[in-house]
């Protein structure tokens, strides 16, 4: 019953928004900032750019608002959008790279899986933030938000191969910065 109820209520703020009613969009924003800043971070290491992403985004989803035909989620609808913004801002600061080296996928595919478990370092973030920026960017497309490797692909204008090799380096990394935190704590005690 409460979830009807709350679906509702977002109906009509959405509802509301499409009238250009200041009060239903700070409402609206209230409710899903928190949750947004959060994503934009995934991909903006710094918090006052990340929150500038998440204002920007804001400010296009109730621009198209009339585009939201209420089909799917509104909470993944405005995600795109966030998530969008976020790699408009890196490639505008150019930060975006993918390198090419002697990296051979077959190979990659025959190495025995890492096991991660980033719940037991506090810091994931700060390891997310640390990777290159193409691996991270991957990592939390794939990895995070769940995105196959040819929607990547089409996302960010790249071969499937290269988002594949991408997020191998970025496990990779990621596995080799979780050991290393782990045994710096073990030292530590």
């Amino acid at each position: 019953m409460k979830i009807i109820d709350l679906h509702q209520q977002q109906k009509s703020l959405i509802e509301a928004c499409l009238k250009n009613d200041r009060r239903a969009q700070f409402q609206l924003y209230k409710c899903f900032s928190p949750k947004m800043l959060g994503l934009c971070r995934m991909y903006v290491k710094d918090l006052h750019f990340a929150e500038d992403v998440m204002s920007k985004g804001f400010l296009k989803a109730f621009a198209q608002l009339n585009k939201f035909k209420f089909e799917g989620s509104f909470e993944g609808w405005l995600r795109k959008i966030m998530l969008r913004e976020s790699i408009d801002f890196l490639r505008s600061q150019k930060k975006v790279e993918f390198p090419i080296d002697d990296f051979r996928l077959h190979e990659a595919l025959n190495q025995p899986e890492v096991e991660m478990n980033l719940d037991k370092i506090e810091k994931a973030q700060e390891i997310i933030d640390e990777l290159p920026s193409g691996y991270k960017l991957i990592f939390v497309l794939y990895e995070i938000e769940s995105y196959k490797h040819k929607e990547i692909a089409q996302l960010l204008s790249i071969s499937e191969n290269t988002s594949k090799s991408q997020l191998f380096k970025a496990r990779k990394w990621v596995a080799n910065a979780v050991t290393t935190k782990l045994k710096q704590n073990e030292k530590a005690r």
